[in-house]
């Protein structure tokens, strides 16, 4: 029987087929990452767009006239009746019926001519005051804090710092009207976080009258009927006025805190914001660029569930699927706190205005407007930064982005010594220059002080005053230990890392397509179609050997 000859062996590729391929395949990829771009920059261009029409200047000069006219005393005025001026409450109630009742109550032209909207108060003659002013104060109770049994016969009374657990909620001074009487907490606002303490949303709490006059004769009637108590811990002074010309709400809390230490800390917050939000022919406008915000990220969420399904736990090794899915949980909070947002202006703003006489209590729509707007900022930086993941192909970034994975292990290791020492200096700083500096009150302040240092911002002369023995020591070994060792060390190992990224860029030479060898061949191919230039032929000698 003859004997069957054996299958012949599969052709060797040519080493120009082989290049070839790897070109071909290489110049797909790069081709679907371009498209990817050019959707993503579309994405991105409308993110921007519904970012930057939600915020104007107008809000900065809002705010500017709003802090200027109520927090810094006019040249004419005592310099102790300014807000920023309040030390005590004798301070307290020489502002409230000054310099507020001033800035709340316009009642005349600058002729001295009476205006005819007697009802409604426009402040700088722009801003119509929405309802009313509201003050209300937070008390603790007597006897809420330890006293050393020696003291016991010096000290009668004892008012501890504010705690929820201390607070006094018993009725006081009258009795016989709300401001005497403690009113409970409204379900929909928010607690605050102070200088000196998170205080609760209840209170004693009354309301200014529609007129100056009678403003003026309770705040007295009520400052010498000791409305203020040594159990007072803090003050809110909230209204709210809205700009029709710009469209603005303005929403204005101004804060006296009385802390247990005696004296008064002030602080304040204005939020100029856009609560009726599609109103002319731009707002809907942006609407649209809106929906189609949400389009994107429904679509994103389909891919990314497509690649974790096929990828499985290798999605997550890869740094920029994280960046990805970041990118989506704050891109669904930010079109949650918008539609929550738009839901209860249109539900709460009829109510709100209902009644001139009453405060309309904006600041809760104003904390959730403030929360969207930082969360979509949050969410366009990190769109931004993604935009580094479609520009890796690139040599450059390439070589950057294998620097920074590289070193990766290294610079973790070295974050971590040098952040004991920070840290172990930011205690040092915190328990010699604490009780006498500003900048080291608190540890969290000294660690925020240190990098002004590390930046150049210091004040040697504060620290040299209060210990002249250990605050040039702290100083001095700071600089040197932490700027001029340890900060150069991080560049050092990031560029001793730089360096062999680079030689090994040099010694293997690179087989990816760049962005312009596309292009070019594009612009290659696009000519020899218009018979504009002559194909060119790639001869291998290789090739010609084996023909």
């Amino acid at each position: 029987a003859a004997s069957a000859n054996p299958p012949a062996p599969p052709p060797c590729p040519r080493p120009g087929a082989v290049k070839a391929r790897v070109s071909c395949s290489r110049e797909l990829e790069l081709k679907t990452t371009l498209r990817e771009l050019v959707i993503y920059i579309v994405f991105l261009t409308d993110l921007s767009i519904l970012t930057f029409g939600m915020v104007s200047t107008d809000m900065y000069y809002l705010n500017k006239v709003m802090s200027h006219l109520f927090l810094e005393p006019s040249s004419s005025e005592d310099d102790r009746s300014g807000f920023r001026s309040i030390g005590s409450r004798a301070d307290f109630w020489r502002f409230a019926e000054g310099p507020l009742l001033d800035g709340l109550y316009w009642e005349k032209w600058y002729n001295n001519t009476t205006l005819t909207l007697q009802n409604n108060s426009h402040i700088y003659y722009e801003n119509l005051l929405l309802g009313v002013a509201q003050i209300r104060q937070l008390k603790v109770r007597n006897n809420t804090c330890s006293i050393y049994p020696y003291f016991h016969h010096f000290l009668e009374d004892c008012y501890s710092e504010y705690r929820y657990r201390a607070e006094d909620r018993s009725d006081f001074g009258l009795r016989n009207k709300s401001e005497w009487k403690y009113t409970s907490a409204s379900s929909l606002s928010p607690w605050y976080w102070g200088s000196m303490g998170l205080y609760s949303s209840g209170g004693y709490m009354f309301t200014l009258p529609k007129s100056k006059q009678e403003s003026v004769e309770k705040l007295v009637f009520l400052r010498q009927n000791s409305w203020l108590t040594r159990g007072t811990r803090v003050v809110f002074i909230d209204f709210s006025t809205y700009n029709a010309n710009i469209n603005l709400f303005c929403i204005i809390k101004l804060v006296v805190e009385f802390p247990a230490t005696g004296g008064a800390v002030t602080s304040s917050h204005i939020y100029s914001v856009k609560l009726l939000r599609y109103v002319t022919y731009y707002d809907y406008f942006l609407a649209s660029c809106e929906i189609t915000f949400c389009l994107f990220i429904i679509t994103f969420i389909i891919q990314e569930a497509i690649k974790i399904v096929k990828l499985k736990k290798e999605y997550f090794r890869s740094a920029w699927n994280w960046l990805d899915l970041l990118l989506l949980v704050v891109s669904i909070l930010a079109i949650a706190f918008n539609i929550y947002c738009t839901v209860e202006v249109s539900l709460l703003m009829e109510e709100l205005l209902s009644d001139a006489h009453v405060y309309p209590d904006f600041y809760f729509l104003a904390f959730w407007q403030v929360l969207y707007n930082n969360m979509i900022a949050v969410n366009i930086f990190f769109a931004w930064i993604k935009i580094l993941k479609y520009v890796s192909f690139n040599k450059t970034m390439t070589q950057l982005s294998s620097t920074l994975s590289r070193c990766a292990k290294d610079i973790i290791g070295f974050a971590i010594m040098f952040f004991i020492i920070f840290f172990a200096y930011a205690q040092l700083g915190y328990l010699v220059f604490g009780s006498q500096v500003e900048e080291f009150s608190t540890f969290q302040n000294c660690i925020f002080t240190q990098f002004r240092i590390v930046l150049g911002d210091f004040n040697f002369e504060t620290i040299e005053a209060t210990n002249r023995i250990l605050g040039p020591i702290y100083f001095i070994t700071f600089v040197f230990f932490v700027f001029f060792v340890l900060l150069n060390m991080f560049l050092a190992i990031i560029n001793d890392t730089y360096s062999e990224v680079k030689a090994d860029f040099e010694v293997i030479p690179s087989q990816e397509l760049q962005i312009r060898d596309l292009f070019r061949q594009s612009c290659n191919k696009a000519l020899v179609k218009l018979r504009l230039k002559k194909p060119e032929m790639d001869t291998n000698p290789a090739d010609e050997s084996l023909e």
